[in-house]
């Protein structure tokens, strides 16, 4: 049957093609015959010939949208598809993470230069020229944190092998962040290690210095967290927050001198076990920064060796093997962030901007509808679906939207509006509001106007929401959007702004307006 059918749609191809000649060549055929008339024999092929370039042309430059993709798609448009497209994708297209950092960068300088709020655009200028510096570096950044006295400095120093830092000192003693140069043999690139105030101290003192920590640790590549013990539910909650962040991280269990091997190969397990699925178990390691000093009777007290190594061990192995992705990876987390808050300003900028023309477009609707009141309450024609709100909104978002569309648009809200029933709800919600302190000469005026200012907020809102997404209403549609805009303005916070604003634009112009028209009070007698 399919081979039938295919066998007849040919056939009619065929004879349609044949059809189609036939017309072609009998109009031909008849504009020689008229040309041979009017025009000397010479010249009739030459005119003829230009009249069927041009026709041509013509034909082709109608067909040239549907012509042009296949001729890309095969590669025989040089520049369009195929191996030159091919070749260009490849030449634009980020081949190292350092590339695509860069490219980042200049992305974010793009979003920068639409932000007009001065104080945070200068802000993350400042962060971008960092990342840019950070991007051009040449060492690596391993940041040491711990709680309180847990001995991050003391671990520091037995790195390093010479005192650095104040050690032994009361608990907050690290009041700003230290950086120390350290040399690890076969890696070319240099290593900053660098200590930073306590986490987890009382007082407002106490969480800035933590708030500080967390920056470091925000920009770092590699990540020690030094404990002495068991995570309590604080230090866990920093350690997660701390693996939230994308980075490498150890766990260094300090102090291991002060219990025996059974305890610590038990907190080892411990730690491991409750870590587990955040690093790997291999990242978790013992060490004994400074170790207590062993008395000798008659003679100096004994001091043992710091009992580093196998940090050490793994602080090089981490760094041999993953230092240059650990940098690159650092880089674009970086970048990433600070893309996120550079769109996050100008998202912001976009939306005051659009609910300026939300609050502008509804206050001037209602004003129309006060001074002439359309008789009933149709008011998806006026104030509640506004083109010209939906065509400034979308330029906001950098999008140029036709009349004709945004007329499309604001109408399939406007009907979402009364599909759902809110523009009913909406008009008796307010009435019943309004009736409260308006006579009753006054109150259908005030209540047409004032509730196509609120359905002309709910619509902007709607519309702000799907500018905003990129022109997607979501997952659940203009439905979910309206109605969640509409629950969301009817709640008692927003809607008494809102009332207040009414009364001040629209009804006490009325009132005004009125009293100026009611015939004078007649004198007491």
């Amino acid at each position: 049957m399919k081979v039938r059918n295919r066998l007849w749609l040919l056939l009619a191809l065929v004879f349609g093609s044949l059809m189609v000649l036939g017309l072609v060549l009998q109009a031909i055929n008849q504009l020689i015959w008229q040309l041979s008339a009017v025009l000397p024999y010479g010249l009739v092929g030459p005119v003829m010939g230009l009249l069927l370039l041009g026709g041509a042309l013509l034909l082709l430059q109608l067909l040239w949208p549907w012509i042009k993709p296949l001729l890309a798609r095969r590669g025989w448009w040089p520049g369009l598809g195929g191996g030159a497209a091919a070749a260009t994708a490849s030449a634009a297209a980020p081949s190292t993470r350092r590339e695509a950092a860069r490219a980042n960068l200049e992305a974010i300088d793009q979003t920068l230069e639409r932000v007009r709020d001065a104080v945070e655009r200068g802000l993350l200028e400042a962060e971008r020229e960092r990342v840019a510096r950070d991007l051009e570096r040449g060492d690596l950044e391993l940041v040491v944190l711990g709680a309180g006295s847990a001995g991050k400095t003391s671990l520091i120093r037995a790195l390093l092998g010479a005192l650095v830092g104040e050690v032994g000192a009361a608990m907050g003693s690290t009041t700003d962040s230290e950086r120390y140069r350290l040399r690890l043999r076969g890696l070319q690139r240099g290593i900053w290690l660098i200590d930073t105030p306590g986490i987890l101290e009382a007082g407002t003192a106490g969480r800035q210095r933590e708030r500080s920590a967390r920056e470091l640790a925000a920009t770092a590549d590699l990540l020690l967290l030094v404990v002495d013990g068991d995570l309590r539910a604080a230090e866990m909650e920093v350690f997660q927050t701390l693996a939230s962040l994308g980075k490498r991280l150890l766990l260094v269990l300090n102090k291991c001198d002060l219990r025996g091997e059974q305890e610590e190969s038990r907190l080892l397990a411990l730690l491991r076990q409750r870590t587990r699925g955040l690093i790997e178990a291999s990242d978790v390691i013992a060490a004994s920064a400074a170790p207590q000093s062993v008395p000798r009777p008659g003679g100096r007290p004994l001091q043992p060796p710091a009992e580093v190594d196998a940090l050490l061990q793994r602080i090089a192995n981490v760094l041999h093997s993953d230092g240059e992705e650990l940098i690159a990876d650092n880089l674009l987390l970086q970048c990433r962030r600070l893309s996120e808050a550079s769109q996050a300003l100008l998202a912001r900028q976009r939306r005051e901007d659009a609910e300026r023309i939300v609050e502008r477009t509804m206050w001037i609707g209602a004003g129309v509808l006060a001074v002439t009141p359309l008789p009933g309450l149709d008011l998806l024609g006026t104030a509640a679906v506004n083109a010209q709100m939906v065509v400034e909104i979308a330029r906001v978002y950098g999008i140029q939207l036709s009349r004709d569309s945004a007329q499309e648009l604001a109408l399939s809200v406007g009907r979402t509006l009364a599909a759902l029933g809110l523009v009913k709800g909406g008009v008796s919600l307010l009435s019943a509001s309004l009736s409260l302190n308006l006579p009753a000469l006054l109150l259908a005026r005030a209540v047409q106007a004032v509730s196509a200012a609120w359905l002309t907020r709910v619509a902007g809102l709607s519309f702000i929401t799907y500018f905003a997404q990129n022109q997607d209403w979501g997952d659940g549609g203009i439905q979910e959007v309206v109605q969640r805009q509409f629950d969301l303005s009817r709640r008692d916070a927003d809607l008494r702004r809102f009332l207040e604003r009414a009364f001040s634009r629209v009804v006490e112009p009325l009132q005004r307006q009125q009293g100026k028209r009611l015939p004078p009070r007649p004198q007491q007698r």
